[in-house]
């Protein structure tokens, strides 16, 4: 085996890791593909020999690299029309990407993280999602051990604050599956009655079709809203079911083409969140 061949072979053992670091860094499966095509560039031209263990180092660069990427992200966001979402990813066709905590993975978790500085964001995916050590996040992210139980403290603190306790999977696909039957036959009362009092809808287009151009609140308006849109979104869909960053979702294809992916997420008091992902550039993963 050359000396190149060898690299190879280690980059392609941490290269799963790698796009799981990028990925729930960014929300973005280009940005992370990008970002992992960049450090096997950064590889190819290391010193390997002096490199005591490839896979920290591996992590370190990825890391590093997304958190510039986030900075920068959130400035091209600026320009985003309409609410922003995550990117979906198909966990069912991907499981080693859910393999690590599948809660780091929800679409949900995903947009509460974008509120953290990237800092947190680096210190919260490392510990939660990959148990890193906090000794090694902290040579990751350039700081001390104490800074680094203090970023991950503040970050659980402020997902916690933001996020009501989710009902369990199965649960989870119950209400999705009842969400689609009621919005499909336009049923006002249906929906009303599926929802918490302070539900909110996103829908994340990028001007690419028509959409909400602003997050929507509340049960009722909700409802009412849905239902006029049933005749019109859902004619003629071939509705089906999918897993999406580790949850059920709805795909709805015509002429076998997806044109949106929606997803749920409930608490107790019923579905909290109604995400619909119709921007074509973020469906590449379910067509």
């Amino acid at each position: 085996m050359t000396e190149l061949d060898q690299a190879e072979s280690v980059f392609a053992a941490a290269r799963p890791r790698l796009f799981g670091i990028a990925y729930r860094m960014t929300g973005s499966v280009a940005d992370a593909e990008d970002l992992v095509q960049d450090v096997w560039l950064r590889w190819q031209l290391a010193d390997r020999e002096a490199v005591l263990n490839p896979e920290a180092y591996l992590a370190t660069a990825i890391t590093r690299l997304a958190i510039n990427e986030s900075q920068t992200a959130r400035a091209r966001r600026e320009t985003y029309v309409g609410p922003w979402l995550p990117e979906p990813v198909d966990t069912s066709a991907d499981p080693q990407l859910g393999a690590e905590q599948g809660a780091v993975l929800e679409l949900a978790v995903l947009l509460l993280l974008e509120k953290l500085t990237p800092t947190e964001r680096a210190a919260y995916v490392l510990r939660e999602a990959f148990d890193y050590p906090y000794r090694e996040i902290a040579e990751i992210v350039q700081t001390s051990e104490v800074a680094t139980r203090q970023l991950v403290s503040r970050a659980r603190k402020h997902l916690a604050d933001e996020r009501k306790a989710p009902v369990e999977p199965a649960d989870q696909r119950k209400l999705l599956e009842a969400f689609v039957a009621a919005a499909q036959a336009g049923d006002l009362a249906g929906l009303e009655k599926l929802f918490a009092q302070d539900v909110v809808s996103y829908s994340d287009s990028n001007g690419a079709v028509r959409a909400a151009g602003r997050p929507l609140f509340g049960a009722a308006t909700l409802a009412k809203i849905f239902a006029a849109w049933a005749p019109g979104f859902w004619a003629g869909a071939d509705v089906s079911y999918v897993e999406a960053n580790g949850l059920t979702a709805v795909r709805l294809r015509k002429d076998e083409n997806t044109y949106a992916i929606i997803t749920v997420t409930a608490t107790e008091e019923g579905i909290d969140q109604v995400m619909w992902l119709v921007n074509p550039e973020k469906l590449n993963a379910f067509q």
